[in-house]
């Protein structure tokens, strides 16, 4: 399965993270917004789409930071991040989703999922 995820960066440093639903699978444990990339969708426009229907904003020139494979008991996921700096609109949790704005620095102190962990220490570097 193909998966995309986005770190939303605001002018301060911080970055935007999402709980996971009570619906979902590892319900209540946080991570980078995004989802499924669907058929035919490049990994950016799918990226778009799913930052559209999850909070609402338009993302402008996402960057590409990392892909990695993770594989949980019941599947194994690819996943790419995206580092968002550029995008209109106030991000809302449109699935009923909890948001919450985190330092860089400090996102290594939140229940984020096992498989965005690499990511946190890629964003780290690149907003130093």
């Amino acid at each position: 399965m193909r998966v995309v995820a986005g770190a939303l960066c605001d002018g301060r440093g911080q970055i935007l993270i999402a709980q996971r639903p009570v619906t979902k699978h590892l319900a209540g444990r946080w991570e980078f917004p995004g989802g499924k990339v669907g058929s035919g969708e490049t990994e950016s426009e799918a990226l778009a789409r799913e930052l559209r229907e999850e909070l609402g904003i338009e993302v402008r020139e996402p960057q590409f930071c990392l892909r990695l494979r993770h594989r949980y008991p019941e599947r194994t996921v690819e996943l790419s991040f995206w580092l968002v700096r550029d995008f209109a609109g106030e991000p809302r949790g449109l699935d009923g989703q909890q948001l919450k704005w985190v330092p860089a620095a400090r996102l290594d102190r939140e229940d984020i999922l096992e498989a965005d962990r690499p990511f946190i220490e890629a964003l780290q570097r690149l907003l130093q």
